[in-house]
């Protein structure tokens, strides 16, 4: 099997329902040959929903329950971990792909991503810039219109982290250590250029992310900021930019409550 597309997932039924169905309305022809698949992992343990698409998946959706650790990154690792595809796409549970962004799509172990247009389909960026804003390491780079999108493939430093796609072979993931929601941004980026690999856009791979919603999964502050620490830490970066931007005491609160990082 060529592809997955895998959407870890936490207590948002309606929201997995529409991405699914979308996915299956707007990209048949990639999965009407069972050459591709969808993966649903339900990090929260939601009976109806496996239910459900064991009975309307039309053999191509699978829902796999993972609740032993409950977390963006480990879902994420999750679908990496249980997809038969040779190439993983992952997308938050609440975006949607435009028709064409899955066709011809290649394997590769670089880090690829593609260009989010936003909420008016009007404006598109490409790219994430290295700087802190909000709880964030990372802010939206400029806007382009359709006319002046790129057409051919070029390197980012990075981009959000609720579409990516490499290679389940050479699938580097997410630190283990991350619980909870938040600290991926960057990270992944980064240790995918460590390793010699390279960070991509894909102009083809058009997602829109609905962000005018309520986070289902529990908010601390302190697991975000922990989980940035043990990024820091893995990859070798210096950690100050963390200090400086959430403050010491957050930072000494976070490595208080989790133990020494």
């Amino acid at each position: 099997m060529k592809l997955t597309v895998g959407l870890p997932c936490y207590n948002n039924f309606t929201e997995v329902w529409f991405t699914v169905q979308s996915l299956r309305l707007h990209h048949a022809d990639v999965f009407k040959d069972k050459n591709a698949e969808i993966l649903i992992v339900d990090n929260f343990g939601d009976d109806f929903m496996q239910k459900f698409f064991l009975g309307h998946g039309g053999g191509i959706v699978r829902c796999e329950k993972y609740t032993e650790i409950k977390g963006t990154s480990n879902a994420k690792n999750k679908v990496f971990e249980l997809a038969r595809g040779d190439m993983v796409l992952c997308i938050d549970s609440h975006v949607l792909l435009k028709p064409g962004a899955l066709e011809d799509f290649p394997v590769t172990d670089d880090l690829i991503h593609g260009p989010m247009v936003h909420a008016d389909n009007l404006n598109y960026c490409c790219e994430w810039l290295p700087e802190w804003r909000g709880q964030m390491w990372g802010i939206w780079g400029k806007n382009y219109s359709l006319e002046n999108l790129p057409t051919e493939p070029f390197e980012i430093w990075g981009n959000g982290m609720g579409c990516f796609a490499t290679s389940r072979a050479g699938w580097l993931g997410f630190n283990g250590k991350f619980r909870g929601f938040g600290g991926e941004e960057g990270y992944l980026s980064e240790k995918y250029r460590k390793a010699g690999r390279h960070v991509m856009c894909r102009p083809s791979l058009v997602w829109m992310h609905m962000f005018d919603r309520k986070i289902p999964y529990p908010l601390n502050l302190l697991d975000r900021i922990r989980n940035y620490l043990i990024g820091f830490e893995e990859l070798g970066l210096d950690s100050g930019p963390i200090v400086q931007h959430f403050g010491e005491k957050p930072v000494a609160d976070a490595r208080k409550l989790y133990g020494t990082i």
